[in-house]
C-alpha cells in the first residue's frame, strides 16, 4: 500500500489521477458538459446540507447495511456504470469490479465498458448488475439483455437521459476518442507520462467491448460522447420500456431520473427501483443536482420503492446526507475510477475511505444504523 496511505480522501487520488495521467485523459474523466454548472453544482449541493446530530445513544457498531428488492447487501455502496475505463489503466473495469465484490458492492457494467458482458462475469465472484444503453437497434438491445441473463446479472439498469451526446468541449479541444487516434497533443503527453503509455501499449488500445462492429465507422475521429450518441435511440418512449420490462424477470431499474412525475409513471410502468441521476454532470449542462432532485422523487414513489443515486459523491458522509433524503444506495463513479489509477489496491484504498466516512458518520451523527437515517437528520434551512 504504501504511498496509497498518505491518500486520506476521494479528493487525494482525484489529484493523484491529475499527476499520473495525461491531461486530456484526466479531463475526460474529471470533466462535464458545456460551462460544467451541473458538475460544480452536484457537490455544491451537498455541501449545502447541515445536519442535526443526536447524543447519547448506543452507536458502538455502527450497521452500515442497506436492503434492495429483499436482498441485503453490506453496504450501501453501488459502482456506477462507467464507458472508458481502460483510458485510465488497461483491466480498470476489472480492477474496480474485483475491489467492489470484496466488499460485497454491486458493480454496475456498462454498455459501453471496455470489457465484455462474458468476460467480466468470468472475471468477478460478485454482485453485477448490467446497464442498458437503449440504441437504435432494438434487435441488438435486446441480445445484449440476453447476454446478461445468461451470465448470471442480477439486475438491469436502463440509462434514460442520454437521448444524444452531450457536448463536452474539453473532450472536442483535447482530441479524445475511441478507437484513440493519437495526435502530436497525445503524443507530448504521452512522453510526459511513460508508465501510463506503457500501461496502454502493453494492454492495447481500448475498445468498447459489448458493442464491437455495432458502432460503424471507427475512423471519423468523433469524441467518445459523440460517437455512443449517434447510436443511441432519440425516440426511446414508453412502448419501448414497456418491451425492455417484459425482456427482464428480475429487478430493473431507471437510471437518469430526475422528475417527480416521470419516476412515478415508471414505478406504475413497472420499474423496480429509480435511479436519481444527471449522469455525473457530463450530458445536459444546466440540469438540476442530484441531490436536490431526490428529495421530490423519493415523496413520488414512496417509501417502498428503492431510490438511488449517482453524481457528485465523494464522501460518506454525501452517502449519509443522500439517505436522509430518501436514497437507499449511493452509486460512484468518477471516485471509483480515480482510485484505479493506482490499479485494484488504489480501488479498494477509495472504497475503504468511504466506508469509514459513512461508519464515522453514523456514530457523530448518533445514528446506530444506516437505514435509520431519516430526513429529521437534515437541519432546517433558514
Amino acid at each position: 500500500m504504501g504511498r496509497l496511505d498518505r491518500c486520506v480522501s476521494v479528493e487525494d487520488f482525484r489529484q493523484l489521477a491529475r499527476r499520473r495521467l495525461p491531461k486530456s485523459v484526466f479531463e475526460f474523466v474529471d470533466g462535464g458538459a458545456g460551462q460544467e454548472l451541473t458538475l460544480r453544482d452536484n457537490r455544491a449541493g451537498f455541501e449545502r446540507i447541515r445536519l442535526l446530530p443526536r447524543v447519547l445513544t448506543d452507536v458502538s457498531r455502527p450497521d452500515l447495511t442497506t436492503t434492495l428488492w429483499s436482498r441485503t447487501y453490506p453496504t450501501p455502496l453501488v459502482i456506477s456504470p462507467m464507458g472508458s475505463c481502460a483510458l485510465v489503466r488497461p483491466g480498470a473495469d476489472i480492477a474496480i469490479a474485483s475491489a467492489a465484490a470484496a466488499r460485497g458492492i454491486p458493480y454496475t457494467l456498462s454498455t459501453m465498458a471496455t470489457t465484455g458482458i462474458e468476460r467480466m462475469a468470468r472475471a468477478v465472484q460478485g454482485p453485477l448488475w448490467f446497464q442498458l444503453y437503449v440504441l437504435k437497434d432494438f434487435d441488438f438491445n435486446r441480445r445484449l439483455v440476453r447476454r446478461a441473463e445468461e451470465f448470471g446479472y442480477s439486475a438491469l439498469v436502463v440509462t434514460v437521459d442520454l437521448q444524444t451526446g452531450g457536448k463536452r468541449e474539453k473532450d472536442l479541444r483535447n482530441g479524445i476518442s475511441i478507437p484513440l487516434r493519437p495526435s502530436l497533443r497525445h503524443l507530448v503527453e504521452g512522453i510526459a507520462h511513460p508508465a501510463w503509455s506503457l500501461r496502454l501499449l502493453r494492454g492495447g488500445l481500448p475498445r468498447f467491448e459489448n458493442v464491437r462492429g455495432y458502432l460503424g465507422d471507427t475512423s471519423a475521429g468523433l469524441t467518445i460522447a459523440a460517437r455512443v450518441g449517434r447510436n443511441l435511440h432519440a425516440g426511446f418512449d414508453w412502448n419501448d420500456f414497456r418491451s425492455i420490462r417484459d425482456w427482464w424477470k428480475g429487478p430493473l431499474i431507471v437510471k437518469g431520473v430526475l422528475h417527480p412525475d416521470d419516476a412515478a409513471r415508471l414505478i406504475a410502468e413497472g420499474a423496480d427501483g429509480i435511479w436519481v441521476s444527471n449522469h455525473g454532470g457530463r450530458q445536459l449542462d444546466g440540469a438540476v443536482s442530484s441531490i436536490d432532485a431526490i428529495g421530490p422523487v423519493h415523496a413520488a414513489v414512496g417509501d417502498g420503492v428503492p431510490v438511488l443515486i449517482d453524481s457528485g459523491i465523494h464522501t460518506g458522509m454525501d452517502v449519509i446526507k443522500a439517505k436522509a433524503r430518501g436514497a437507499m444506495a449511493s452509486a460512484i463513479g468518477r471516485a471509483a475510477l480515480f482510485g484505479a489509477v493506482a490499479g485494484r489496491a488504489g480501488v479498494e484504498r477509495v472504497l475503504d475511505i468511504l466506508l469509514d466516512g459513512i461508519a464515522t458518520g453514523l456514530k457523530l451523527s448518533g445514528v446506530p444504523s444506516f437505514h435509520e437515517i431519516g430526513p429529521d437528520l437534515i437541519a432546517p434551512s433558514g
